[in-house]
């Protein structure tokens, strides 16, 4: 078999279970998250497992830009059931790049 066919075959449908995979796993279906930067700024980031295109994933963490401070850094996932209702708000106003 062609190498070519085998994987225009078998990465399509590689992606379809993970996306698939991942949206079982989150309840409202959405990527979206809220993150903290070191500098401690909130803000909400599109999140797809396997997929990386504007960060650099270093195990838990990401190297990213920060659209609050607009610098590079390195930002966490936030457990939203720590913050309160004026801090989710504002994190989801601001979002980064839509790429994910």
């Amino acid at each position: 078999m062609d190498i070519g066919l085998i994987l225009g075959v078998s990465v399509p449908i590689v992606v379809v279970v993970a996306l698939l995979i991942a949206l079982r796993s989150r309840a409202d279906g959405s990527f979206e998250r809220i993150v903290r930067c070191r500098s401690g700024h909130l803000f909400t980031t599109t999140l797809i497992p396997g997929s990386s295109l504007k960060s650099v994933r270093l195990g838990n963490v990401r190297y990213q830009r920060c659209p609050v401070g607009r610098h590079w850094t390195l930002v966490r996932r936030v457990d939203v059931s720590t913050l309160t209702a004026d801090e989710i708000a504002a994190a989801r106003s601001v979002h980064d790049v839509r790429i994910p």
